[in-house]
C-alpha cells in the first residue's frame, strides 16, 4: 500500500479518479488533465486533499519531488510528461498496477486479453461462475475501475479482469493465476509503433508466471501460439479444428472429451463467439463449475452491448450494433455472422489502415455507407471492388441513407472498421447514436 508518498496522477477519466480516491488520505496528490472535468468529481478529491490542475502542458508540473506516476492507459508511452518522468527515475504506472498493491494475495486473479474476444470472454466467465456461487467479481477494462472496489475483494474471492494491451504498458508486480490469450491480430500499431512491440505488450499478461499459474490459449490463432512457447505457465488449449482441452467437433463442445453444449443450444451468435465460449469453459472448469450451470449460461447469454448486438427488426430489415468494432478483424467477424444479404456502415478515425482485409468477407455486402476521416479511402476501396457506396458527414446521415435502401431479410450493420475518436469520446457513443436512431423508427 502506499504511504506518504507524491504522486502525480496524468489523465483522469474514470480510472484518475478512482485511483486518487483509493490513495488520497495516505498521500500527497496532484492530478492532470487537459479538459474539463465533472465539477462534482473535482470537489470530492479536493474534499479528501487531492489538487487537480487543468493544464494543456502537464510536463511543466512534474519535476523531482514525485515519488510516482500514475498514466491513463490512453496515453502513449511517449507523452513528454511520461518521458520526463522515466528520464527523472520516477516509476510510471497504471490504475490496475496500483489497485493490486491493496488487493488481498488470497484472492484467485483471472486475467484475459487478446486483440478481438476480450469482453464477451471476461463477460461469460464473470456469469458462469456467478451462476455457480461462487464469490466473483469483475473489473479493469469493463466497467468500474479496480481501484473502486478493490478493498472489497476478500480473501478467496475470484477476481474476473479485462486487461488491454494499453493496460499492460505500464503493468509490472501484477500477477493473475490464470492468464487468458484469445487472439493477436494486427491492431493498434499506432500506438505501440509497430506490431513486435504490440505483441511483447500482451504477452505481459503472463508476467510473474511459473508452472503454478494458468495459461489459456487459442490453439487456432498462430500468432498466439507461437509467442507463448516460451512462458513459464501451465499450458491449457481451445480448438474449433483440433481435439484440444475444450474443442468443437460435430457442432459439439467438449469439455476433455465430454460433451458439455450442442451450439445449436447457444444464444451467443457468431463463428467467433465459440471460441470466446471455450475460452471461458476453460477458464471456468479450474474452478470445479458445474456442467449445468455453464449450460444455463450459454442458453440465456445474448451478448455484450455494441458487440453484434441485435437492435430491432422492423418490416422484415434487422438492425445490428457492432460499434465496438474499431479493427477490420472485429468488422471481419461480425460479417462472417450473418447469411443474410448486408447493408454496412463504415467509417471513424484514420489511422491509415488498408481495408482491404474485407475482401473475403465482403461477398454479402450489397451497399456501403461511409462517414468519417476515412470515408473517401473507404469509397476508393468500395470502387476497387465493385461495391456500391455512399459518402456521408456522419453516422446519422449514413443510417438514415441505408434505413431507406434496405428492403425485407436484410440485414443493416454498424461495423466500422475504425475507431471511433474523430468524431466521438468513445465507440459506446457512436453505438448509442445508432440505437437511437434505430428505436425511434416507428412501424
Amino acid at each position: 500500500m502506499l504511504k506518504n508518498k507524491k504522486v502525480f496522477i496524468l489523465g483522469m477519466a474514470r480510472s484518475g479518479f478512482e485511483a486518487a480516491k483509493l490513495i488520497a488520505r495516505d498521500n500527497k496528490v496532484l492530478i492532470t488533465d487537459m479538459k474539463e472535468q465533472d465539477k462534482k468529481q473535482i470537489n470530492i478529491l479536493s474534499d479528501l486533499g487531492v489538487k487537480f490542475v487543468l493544464s494543456d502542458n502537464p510536463v511543466d508540473l512534474l519535476d523531482n519531488s514525485y515519488d510516482l506516476v500514475i498514466k491513463n492507459p490512453g496515453i502513449k508511452y511517449d507523452h513528454p510528461t511520461v518521458v520526463k518522468a522515466r528520464n527523472l527515475g520516477i516509476k510510471v504506472i497504471n490504475e490496475v498496477e496500483l489497485a493490486y498493491e491493496y488487493l488481498d494475495k488470497g484472492v484467485k486473479v483471472i486475467g484475459v486479453t487478446g486483440s478481438n474476444g476480450k469482453t464477451t470472454t471476461v463477460t461469460l466467465i464473470y456469469n458462469i461462475l456467478k451462476t455457480d456461487g461462487k464469490p466473483v467479481w469483475l473489473g479493469g477494462n469493463i466497467g468500474t475501475p479496480l481501484c473502486n472496489f478493490v478493498k472489497d475483494i476478500k480473501k478467496n474471492d475470484i477476481l474476473v479482469m479485462e486487461i488491454s494491451d494499453h493496460q499492460l504498458c505500464d503493468m509490472y508486480d501484477f500477477k493473475t493465476n490464470v492468464s487468458v490469450l484469445t487472439n493477436i491480430y494486427e491492431v493498434h500499431t499506432d500506438f505501440h509503433d509497430s506490431h513486435e512491440r504490440y505483441v511483447k505488450t500482451k504477452l505481459k499478461i503472463f508476467n510473474n508466471h511459473t508452472k503454478d499459474d494458468i495459461a489459456i490459449i487459442n490453439y487456432d490463432n498462430k500468432e498466439a501460439v507461437n509467442n507463448t512457447k516460451d512462458i513459464n505457465s501451465t499450458k491449457y488449449y481451445f480448438s474449433k479444428e483440433n481435439q484440444q482441452n475444450v474443442y468443437l467437433n460435430n457442432n459439439v463442445i467438449y469439455y476433455k472429451g465430454k460433451k458439455i453444449i450442442d451450439i445449436d443450444e447457444i444464444m451467443l451468435k457468431g463463428e467467433h463467439n465459440l471460441e470466446n465460449i471455450m475460452a471461458a469453459i476453460s477458464v471456468v472448469k479450474l474452478f470445479n463449475v458445474s456442467d449445468s450451470s455453464i449450460v444455463k449460461v450459454l442458453k440465456t447469454f445474448g451478448g455484450v452491448e455494441h458487440r453484434i448486438e441485435y437492435v430491432r427488426t422492423i418490416k422484415g430489415v434487422s438492425y445490428y450494433n457492432d460499434a465496438k468494432a474499431t479493427n477490420c478483424e472485429s468488422t471481419k467477424t461480425a460479417l462472417k455472422s450473418f447469411k443474410e444479404p448486408i447493408l454496412l456502415i463504415l467509417g471513424g478515425l484514420d489511422r491509415g489502415h488498408s481495408f482491404e482485409e474485407l475482401n473475403e468477407e465482403m461477398v454479402n455486402v450489397k451497399e456501403v455507407a461511409c462517414y468519417g476521416e476515412t470515408k473517401m479511402r473507404i469509397k476508393e476501396y468500395c470502387d476497387t471492388i465493385n461495391k456500391p457506396c455512399e459518402v456521408f458527414d456522419n453516422l446519422e446521415q449514413a443510417t438514415r441513407y441505408l434505413i431507406k435502401r434496405a428492403k425485407k431479410g436484410d440485414i443493416v450493420l454498424l461495423s466500422p472498421a475504425c475507431a471511433s475518436w474523430d468524431q466521438y469520446e468513445k465507440f459506446e457513443d457512436r453505438g448509442d447514436e445508432f440505437k437511437g436512431i434505430i428505436n425511434s423508427i416507428k412501424e
